[in-house]
């Protein structure tokens, strides 16, 4: 189920962006908009510009709507636990210990992580 509002998403939003880049800029702000003759037949500029602002409006609401439902089945679906924690405790016959010094810990590999306690020399001893 997820996996279909995933790829009606995805579809809704690529002609969301292309219905977006065919619509005319009417800015102005460079003298770059506007122009064109008036009318409003179907295929004129005035009628083109009807179309893609109510292809617009109804492609938006398919993307909040798919959006929507992505976000309540995200919620309603078991998420798995943190990457963290999923890691075993550590198995070597010693409690886990805080930084503290008492025991506790999650057991995630944070804790594997720490420094350990170096058991003999690791470099060698001087001549």
């Amino acid at each position: 189920m997820e996996t279909v509002v995933i790829v009606i998403h995805l579809m809704v939003v690529l002609a969301l962006v292309l219905v977006v880049l065919l619509q005319r800029s009417e800015g102005g702000a460079l003298g770059m908009g506007g122009g064109g003759g008036g009318g409003g037949g179907l295929m004129s500029s005035r009628g083109t510009a009807n179309i893609l602002t109510r292809a617009t409006a109804v492609l938006a609401v398919a993307f909040f709507a798919t959006s929507l439902t992505l976000s309540l089945i995200a919620k309603n679906t078991d998420s798995p636990a943190s990457i963290l924690d999923a890691v075993p405790a550590a198995t070597d016959g010693a409690p886990a210990t805080t930084e503290e010094g008492t025991e506790g810990g999650s057991g995630g590999i944070l804790d594997q992580l720490k420094p350990q306690e170096p058991t003999g020399p690791q470099v060698p001893a001087a001549q």
